[in-house]
């Protein structure tokens, strides 16, 4: 039954424009609270054969590739659910008791060709979002930035002979490892082969040893986020390796980290320099590039599609905190916490989103503090689905395909939502009393509809994670209903 309506999904679908899935599986799939339930290989290749299920599906089922699941835009094949419908298909379900009862779920459901809205229950509330912030953070991105903006890594002659200095660009995918972590699906930029093309420039001039600092002076404010030391983020410093993990293994999994990301990079890049047969005299010391220095080595980030998919795919806060501080940059504002918030806001507000209550405190949404209308995020995916802004289309592609990838690899696997596997892309959010659901679907009419699922007011009693399975319900609800018509 799953499997014929996934189909059936597809085959209405075929007249759009099917996006590509995101860039790697295996993703994580807890957040924030630090419990990792493990990875799981999904395919995301562009065939449309059939796989085996991957972990969280349903035992020995073939299912669709997910590059092919889940469009993201095309023409409306059928006709607009109505405000009645919508309402009689979700109302009951906000209902649940582990929700802690009616009036606990702020909700938006919006038709995403017409703009109209068609279900709202405190849709204006200044909710807790927590990792569906990182849909804002995301869109602010793509449209201050470019999707070809790549992130660059430095080394430059110091001002003292003999000296050189490692400036830190805030690029989040720098890694001292070989890259093959990524499975040839994403190029990040490695230390080793900054190290080599700085090796290469100093011997051209005759230097076989360097005296190595490091700048990190493009952030400015607290380098902690709020949620203090935590295995799902590391120091917020715009040098870093491997997301400052103390074991570099993976770039996936929550992880402890260090509590001197920059200067660990540092030694980590003296290391490469020395393999290159530069030798570095002493221990790397924090220090300040000097103006119009030359540059010896350059390595650069992937692409900001890749960037942005990643960090909505796996719920990376390291990869959100970095892009809010790019913002910020693009701006004009300082890079900060403060600075990139409010560059994110001014960014919205030029795309003609209104913000109403929205009040963001970071671009992860780890902060408990962060306050996010589910309005504006449908706002915000109607904007990044609309045919105006195809460079926006990352901010949706890049989230999580139900049952395949990501934070929704290991859900809608019950029998509530398992119809909708593969028909819902949506961002989760998950914080102590916090359960978040926000993204796209198409229903069974063939409409796309946004949608964003606020349960921030689950009782301490109540186990948060439990308000998944009733979430992934609403979401599996919209794709197999018309809502043409109350209880269609």
């Amino acid at each position: 039954m799953a499997l014929a309506a996934t189909l059936a999904g597809i085959l209405v679908a075929l007249l759009a424009v099917y996006a590509a899935g995101p860039w790697r599986d295996g993703y994580r799939v807890a957040e924030h609270h630090g419990e990792h339930r493990g990875t799981a290989e999904a395919s995301a290749g562009g065939s449309a054969g059939g796989d085996s299920a991957p972990q969280g599906g349903i035992p020995g089922e073939t299912r669709i590739t997910p590059a092919l699941l889940a469009p993201v835009e095309g023409n409306p094949t059928g006709p607009a659910p109505t405000d009645a419908g919508v309402q009689a298909a979700l109302t009951p379900l906000l209902a649940d008791p582990i929700f802690g009862g009616t009036g606990k779920v702020a909700v938006s459901v919006v038709d995403v060709a017409s703009g109209r809205v068609l279900y709202s229950v405190d849709a204006g509330r200044a909710a807790t979002p927590a990792s569906t912030t990182k849909i804002t953070t995301a869109v602010a991105a793509l449209a201050s930035l470019g999707v070809d903006h790549r992130i660059t890594t430095r080394v430059v002659a110091g001002a003292d002979p003999g000296t050189i200095v490692l400036v830190g660009g805030g690029d989040p995918t720098l890694t001292a490892l070989d890259g093959s972590q990524y499975a040839g699906q994403y190029a990040p930029a490695r230390l080793d082969q900054l190290a080599a093309a700085t090796a290469a420039s100093l011997r051209r001039n005759g230097v076989t040893g360097v005296k190595l600092t490091y700048d990190v002076s493009l952030y400015s404010g607290p380098v902690s986020h709020p949620i203090g030391a935590n295995e799902n983020i590391a120091p917020v410093v715009p040098l870093m390796a491997d997301e400052g993990r103390v074991t570099a293994k993976t770039v996936e999994a929550p992880s402890q980290r260090l509590t001197d990301p920059a200067g660990n990079a540092a030694q980590q890049f003296a290391q490469a320099l020395a393999q290159q047969g530069i030798a570095v005299n002493g221990k790397p010391a924090a220090g300040q590039a000097p103006a119009g220095a030359a540059e010896l080595g350059a390595v650069q980030s992937p692409p900001l599609t890749s960037v942005v998919e990643q960090m909505l795919t796996a719920s990376d806060n390291d990869i959100a905190e970095a892009l809010i501080r790019q913002i910020a940059l693009a701006k004009g504002q300082p890079a900060s916490f403060e600075g990139g918030t409010a560059a994110v806001r001014e960014v919205l507000t030029g795309l003609g989103v209104d913000l109403g209550a929205m009040d963001l405190k970071d671009g992860s949404g780890l902060n408990r503090n962060d306050r996010l209308p589910p309005a504006v995020l449908t706002r915000v995916l109607a904007l990044a689905a609309s045919a105006d802004h195809p460079t926006l289309r990352p901010a949706l592609t890049g989230m999580p395909i139900a049952g395949f990838t990501g934070t929704l690899q290991e859900r809608f696997d019950e029998t509530a939502s398992r119809d909708a596997a593969g028909l819902v892309r949506a961002k989760t959010g998950s914080l102590t009393g916090v359960s978040t659901l926000a993204g796209i679907v198409r229903d069974k009419d063939g409409r796309l509809l946004a949608f964003a699922f606020l349960a921030d007011r689950i009782p301490t009693s109540n186990n948060a994670e439990n308000a998944r399975e009733p979430l992934d319900a609403m979401a599996a609800t919209l794709a197999g209903c018309g809502c043409g018509t109350p209880g269609t």
